[in-house]
C-alpha cells in the first residue's frame, strides 16, 4: 500500500486486469480520531485502507488525482513491473519515517516500506505502551500508600486492568495516528506495505513488485529471542510483544532476565497486585551496571515484594500442575529449586531483524549474531546502502536509531561529518525510582587507568526527596582529575531519568563540570543537589578487594 494526500489507489492483480479503488484519505484519518482499530493492534489510521487491500488485492499505488494513476507495483502478465526511486528505506521504526520524511522534502522520490505496523517496537510494544503501563502501576502503588503522606482512603485498593489495557491502547493508537498522518501529508513520500528482499545491491522486491534506488536504508529493528531451556516450547512464553495484550493480572508472573526489560515489568505487574519472580543467569541484575547500583535496585524492588534467584545456569520448563501455568525447575549455584507460575516472561535479550531481507543478494555484510556491519558514517559494506537502529548493532534504544537518522541525513542531505562514536552512551532503566545513566560506568573509569573524581550522595541527603517521600537511590558522578571533564554518572533517584540531562548536555558540550557546580539552580528541586554532588569529588580510590 502507498499512502499519498489526497486520495490511496488499491490496484488488485487479477489474471487478466488491474482494479483500481479510491480510498479517501479524510475517511482514512477520521477513523483514527475515532480511536478504531485493526485486529493486528494498529490504529484505525490504516483501517479503512487496509479494507481496500483486501477487497482489491495486493498491491496500492500512488495517485495524485483519479486520472493520473499510475501502475507503479505489479503487472497484470504476472512479469513484476521495476518502480525507480531516488531513495527506499526499509522499516518505519524510530529512524525510517524520519529518515524517509527527510529524504522526501529535500526532493528525492521516496519509498517507505513496512511490513507491520508503523512507529516499530517503541510505539507498539516497546517504550510508548511500556511507560503508560509503567504509570498505571505507579498510580496504584502511590494510592496503596496514601497514608504515608497523610491521605485516608476508605475500602480495598483494586486495579482494573481491562481499563488499564484500554488507556494504553489509545496511547499507542494516538502515536500511530500522528506518525500516519504526518507521512501521509509529505510529498514525495510513498508508504508501501509489504515484505521486502534485496534481490540486487540496488533493488528490492515486495510482494513479487521490484523496486529500484541509488540510496536504500534499512531500519527493521529486532525481536525478542526466548531462553534455551529444556521444554521452553512447551509451555506457553510471554515476551514484550504479547504482553501488550494481557489484560488480566497474573497470579504468579516469573520472568526470565534480570536486566532492563524484565525488570520493569517485574515492578510493573507487582504493582499491578501480581505475585513476581525474576530468574537471572548471571550473579546480579542489570550486569552491565556497578554493583552498587545493582544492589540498590535489588533491594528496591525485593522491599516492594519481588523474589530473585541468581545465577542460573540452566532451567527445565514444564506445565504446571493440571496442565495450567508453568513450572520452572532450576539448576543454580545454590542448588536446585522449583518455581510453580502462572505465567512465564521472557526478557532475555534480542536479535536482529536480518535474517529474512536477502542481504547475501545485494552482498551486505553481517556479524555472527545477524547485525548488520556498518562504519562510523553508518554505511554497510555495500556502496548506497545504509542499515540504522537495532540491526546495525550500535545502539539498542528508540534515542539512539533516532540519532542514526540525524547522522545519515545530515552527512547524505548537508554535506555533514557526523559520526555514531561522536555520541555519548545514555540510557535509562524506568524502574520507580528511575536510573539514568550517562557515559563511562565506574569499571570504566578504573579500567582508563587515570587519575579520576568520584561523588556519591543518598538521596536521603536531598530535600527534595524527602518532601515528596522518596528517599530510595543515590547520585554517582565520575571527573577526569585532569581535564575536569565528565566521564559519567549513574542517577538512582526520584526523577533520575530527567536529571541526568543536565549532565549529559556539560559532556556533550565538552565543558568543565565546573559549569554546573557555579550554576544557581532553582530551589527546592532535586537538580540543585547537582552542584552540591560535584562540590564533594573527591579521588577515586583503588577498588577494595573482593571477598
Amino acid at each position: 500500500m502507498i499512502w499519498k494526500t489526497g486520495s490511496v489507489r488499491v490496484a488488485s492483480r487479477p489474471a487478466t486486469a488491474i482494479t483500481n479503488i479510491a480510498v479517501s484519505q479524510p475517511a482514512i484519518q477520521a477513523a483514527a480520531l475515532r480511536g478504531e482499530a485493526v485486529a493486528t493492534g494498529m490504529a484505525a489510521i490504516l483501517a479503512h485502507a487496509r479494507i481496500a487491500h483486501e477487497v482489491a488485492g495486493r498491491k496500492v499505488q500512488q495517485s495524485g488525482s483519479d486520472d493520473d494513476a499510475r501502475p507503479t507495483l505489479g503487472a497484470a502478465s504476472g512479469d513484476p513491473m521495476t518502480t525507480s526511486y531516488d531513495a527506499i528505506v526499509i522499516g518505519a521504526g524510530q529512524a525510517g519515517p524520519p529518515l524517509a520524511v527527510r529524504l522526501a522534502k529535500a526532493g528525492l522520490k521516496t519509498a517507505l516500506i513496512e511490513r507491520e505496523h508503523l512507529g516499530g517496537t517503541c510505539v507498539n510494544d516497546g517504550c510508548i505502551p511500556t511507560k503508560t503501563l509503567i504509570a498505571s502501576a505507579r498510580a496504584a502503588h502511590v494510592v496503596r500508600r496514601a497514608a504515608d503522606w497523610g491521605a485516608r482512603i476508605d475500602g480495598p485498593i483494586g486495579v482494573d486492568m481491562k481499563a488499564v489495557k484500554a488507556r494504553k491502547d489509545r496511547v499507542v493508537a494516538d502515536s500511530i495516528a500522528s506518525l500516519a498522518k504526518w507521512m501521509a501529508s509529505t510529498p514525495g513520500l510513498s508508504l508501501i506495505w509489504g515484505q521486502a528482499r534485496f534481490v540486487a545491491p540496488n533493488a528490492v522486491e515486495v510482494d513479487g513488485a521490484r523496486l529500484e534506488a541509488p540510496r536504500i536504508f534499512i531500519n527493521v529493528g529486532g525481536r525478542p529471542v526466548l531462553p534455551t531451556w529444556d521444554g521452553i516450547a512447551d509451555v506457553p512464553v510471554l515476551t514484550n510483544v504479547s504482553m501488550m495484550a494481557i489484560d488480566t493480572v497474573p497470579e504468579h508472573l516469573i520472568v526470565a532476565g534480570g536486566s532492563y526489560i524484565g525488570l520493569e515489568f517485574a515492578q510493573m505487574y507487582r504493582r499491578f497486585g501480581a505475585r513476581v519472580t525474576v530468574v537471572e543467569y548471571g550473579d546480579r541484575l542489570i550486569a552491565r551496571e556497578d554493583r552498587d547500583v545493582s544492589r540498590e535496585v535489588q533491594a528496591i524492588l525485593e522491599r516492594e515484594g519481588i523474589a530473585f534467584h541468581f545465577s542460573v545456569q540452566h532451567a527445565r520448563v514444564s506445565p504446571g500442575a493440571g496442565g495450567s501455568g508453568v513450572r520452572v525447575s532450576l539448576d543454580a549455584e545454590s542448588g536446585a529449586e522449583v518455581v510453580e507460575g502462572s505465567h512465564l516472561l521472557a526478557a532475555v535479550g534480542r536479535k536482529p531483524n536480518t535474517d529474512d531481507l536477502g542481504l547475501d543478494k545485494a552482498g551486505i555484510a553481517t556479524d555472527a549474531r545477524g547485525y548488520i556491519v556498518v562504519d562510523d558514517e553508518l554505511r554497510t559494506s555495500v556502496a548506497g546502502i545504509w542499515a540504522l537502529g537495532d540491526a546495525n548493532g550500535r545502539g539498542a534504544f528508540t534515542h539512539t536509531s533516532y540519532n542514526d537518522h540525524q547522522i545519515v541525513a545530515d552527512n547524505l542531505l548537508h554535506g555533514g561529518q557526523r559520526k555514531v562514536s561522536d555520541r555519548l552512551t545514555t540510557y535509562a532503566l524506568f524502574t520507580d525510582p528511575p536510573l539514568g545513566r550517562v557515559g563511562m560506568s565506574e569499571a570504566e573509569v578504573r579500567a582508563r587507568a587515570k587519575p579520576a573524581l568520584v561523588a556519591v550522595m543518598p538521596m536521603t541527603r536531598v530535600g527534595r526527596a524527602r518532601e515528596r517521600g522518596e528517599t530510595q537511590g543515590f547520585m554517582k558522578v565520575f571527573v577526569d582529575a585532569e581535564s575536569e571533564r565528565i566521564l559519567g554518572a549513574a542517577l538512582l533517584c526520584i526523577e533520575g531519568d530527567e536529571i541526568v540531562h543536565s549532565i549529559l548536555d556539560v559532556m556533550a558540550a565538552d565543558a568543565s563540570y565546573k559549569v554546573i557546580e557555579r550554576a544557581v539552580h532553582i530551589h527546592p528541586t532535586v537538580s540543585e543537589l547537582i552542584p552540591t554532588l560535584l562540590g564533594q569529588l573527591e579521588p577515586l580510590k583503588d577498588a577494595p578487594a573482593p571477598p
